[in-house]
C-alpha cells in the first residue's frame, strides 16, 4: 500500500488495511473501490464500492444488462505490464487473481469463477476470439508507442 518507511506510512498503511472496506474510507479515499482482499471477501462483497458491482461479483445482484453489453464488444485488449507495481498481482490486468482466501497461487483468468460463469461476459467474448491478451514491458501504462500501436491499432478500424 504505502511504498515509504517511516512511522506514519507504517501507521497509515496499518490504518487504511484495517479498514479498508469501512463506509469512511471507501467514501473519501477512491482507490480503495478497487482493492479486493482475498482473505476478506465477504466485507469485500458487502461494503466495497465499485469492485464488486464492476466485476458483476455480488450474486443477488448480477446485472444481465451490464453483462450483455460487456459481451457485446467488438474487441476486447487487455495488456499486462511485466513491471506492474501499482495491479497487484499484475494478472488481474488480464482479469487473473487470487483464490479466495490465500494471497497465492495466483489463479489465471480463464480458472477463475467470473470467467468459468461468466460474470461479465468476458468467457463469450473470448470464447468468439474477441479478448487480446498482450503482455509488455514496463510499469503499469508505462507502454511505448510502439507497443500502444502493436497493442491496440489493430483493432481501431484505421
Amino acid at each position: 500500500m504505502v511504498l515509504q518507511s517511516g512511522i506514519f506510512c507504517i501507521l497509515a498503511d496499518a490504518l487504511i488495511r484495517s479498514e479498508i472496506y469501512s463506509d469512511y474510507v471507501q467514501a473519501h479515499l477512491a482507490p480503495s473501490g478497487y482493492l479486493k482482499f482475498p482473505n476478506d471477501i465477504p466485507h469485500y462483497l458487502e461494503k466495497c464500492r465499485f469492485l464488486p458491482k464492476l466485476n458483476n461479483e455480488i450474486p443477488q445482484e448480477r446485472n444481465t444488462t451490464y453483462k450483455e453489453r460487456f459481451s457485446s464488444l467488438q474487441n476486447l485488449v487487455l495488456i499486462m505490464f511485466e513491471n506492474d507495481n501499482v495491479l497487484i498481482p499484475k494478472e488481474t490486468a488480464w482479469f487473473g487473481y487470487y483464490p479466495d482466501g490465500a494471497f497465492e497461487p495466483i489463479v489465471p483468468a480463464h480458472q477463475t469463477v467470473l470467467y468459468t460463469e461468466d460474470w461479465i461476459g468476458l468467457k463469450a467474448l473470448d470464447d468468439a476470439g474477441r479478448v487480446h491478451f498482450v503482455n509488455v514491458s514496463g510499469g503499469h501504462l508505462g507502454i511505448s508507442r510502439s507497443d500502444m500501436k502493436k497493442a491496440c491499432c489493430a483493432f481501431l478500424g484505421g
